[in-house]
């Protein structure tokens, strides 16, 4: 009975793609480039590509320093790293490999400095270890009691990759075309409802919805034991860019997923200071005007939430802090660069990071992937998966054609 229907069903595509972020956009170009002739779709409810994540982050191409060796951060970012700059320079993308430098400016940081020295060595990056007078040489305005340069760190235009990626991708991209409904059925496929009525059919499903990435497997019928929890981040530009040269770092703090406040000199010369990390109170809250009361009914209603305000209270008050004053805000940027006033920080735009929190309050601090039937999820794919955007695109690509295969 099944098979007649399989063979009866007119399908619009063989892969759908929901999100038409850079992770989804690469996802889709994997695809085509791994198994020509493959139909791929992607619905995006924006009006044009990276809108979110992609189009609201510092545009740093990461070296993967940072990431536990083995977890798929640090295969993916390394990589992804060397194959963004090949990707930019090929397709003629503005980008830079500048170096950064992680510094330590109080003693208590000396052994997470050393630590992360032995992490990059053991991830395959060259750094190299500075003492306080060697700093000079790359930041003459910076101050610390040591650092560490990266030298394969850089910036790239990240919204012009995912431009790039739509285009050589050939898939079907449909903007203005939100996912309300979607009805999965392992023996036939999928067929996913947008907001104007249009029902699209699909062999597999691939979810790439980042900041809604929970509510769309929860669409399809799978539970994805994890949930979304949105910590906006906020900028400053620089008024005195000639301030600093490259990329600035704090040495951050391992039970944290987040790298604190830091200088990106960006593409196009000017610097943007950040981010913090404080609750959105929506999914897409870049302030806190933006007040979505269901979104924030998810949020406060699991378990995960609670204990991580629990757990990280004393962490979270100092990030709430900086949102709400600037004085505090130029207190913590001045620990790296003391020549720095309230007057040098002009707001800027903000960016929401999509947290995959577990119920036990646990922050995934890795990328995560998770199959079910005719579906891939990608659940967890904050920073480094803008400079990691390729390999993860091969590894979901990978997946869902092996689901298409046994369909």
């Amino acid at each position: 009975m099944d098979g007649r229907m399989v063979r009866e069903i007119a399908y619009d595509c063989d892969v759908l793609v929901i999100g038409g972020g850079i992770v989804g956009l690469s996802t889709a170009y994997a695809i085509t480039r791994a198994a020509p002739g493959t139909r791929v779709t992607v619905l995006e409810k924006e009006p044009g590509p990276a809108r979110h994540q992609t189009g609201r982050n510092s545009g740093v191409i990461h070296s993967g320093i940072y990431y536990r060796p083995g977890s798929l951060k640090a295969q993916f970012a390394a990589r992804g790293a060397a194959e963004l700059i090949k990707f930019c320079t090929e397709y003629d993308i503005a980008h830079a490999v500048t170096g950064k430098l992680i510094v330590a400016t109080e003693r208590d940081e000396l052994p997470r400095l050393h630590a992360l020295i032995q992490r990059g060595r053991e991830n395959g990056i060259p750094v190299r270890e500075l003492g306080a007078a060697q700093i000079e040489e790359y930041e003459p305005e910076v101050r610390g009691l040591a650092a560490i340069h990266v030298a394969t760190t850089g910036v790239c235009d990240f919204v012009g990759v995912a431009h790039r990626l739509a285009e050589a991708s050939g898939a079907l991209i449909r903007y203005d075309a939100r996912a309300t409904y979607i009805d999965r059925r392992p023996g036939l496929g999928v067929a996913v409802r947008t907001d104007d009525g249009t029902v699209v059919r699909a062999r597999v499903l691939v979810n790439c919805a980042g900041l809604h990435c929970d509510e769309i497997a929860r669409l399809t019928g799978d539970e994805p034991k994890m949930r979304i929890v949105p910590f906006r981040g906020e900028y400053y530009t620089l008024a005195r860019p000639d301030l600093v040269r490259g990329l600035v770092y704090p040495v951050p703090d391992p039970a944290f997923p987040f790298l604190g406040v830091h200088l990106t000199r960006g593409i196009d010369g000017s610097v943007h200071i950040g981010p913090n990390a404080v609750p959105a109170l929506a999914r897409e809250g870049y302030d806190w005007r933006t007040v979505h009361p269901r979104e924030l009914g998810s949020t406060l209603t699991w378990p995960g939430s609670w204990r991580i305000a629990r757990r990280h209270w004393r962490y979270g008050g100092g990030e709430l802090r900086r949102s709400v004053s600037k004085a505090a805000f130029t207190r913590a940027v001045r620990r790296l660069l003391p020549a720095v006033t309230p007057d040098d920080l002009i707001p800027a735009s903000a960016g929401v990071r999509a947290q995959a929190v577990l119920r036990d309050g646990t922050l995934v601090d890795d990328f995560l992937i998770q199959e079910g039937p005719r579906t891939v999820h990608v659940l967890n794919a904050p920073s480094p998966a803008a400079t990691a955007s390729l390999p993860i695109g091969r590894e979901v690509a990978e997946r869902a054609l092996a689901a298409l295969t046994a369909t």
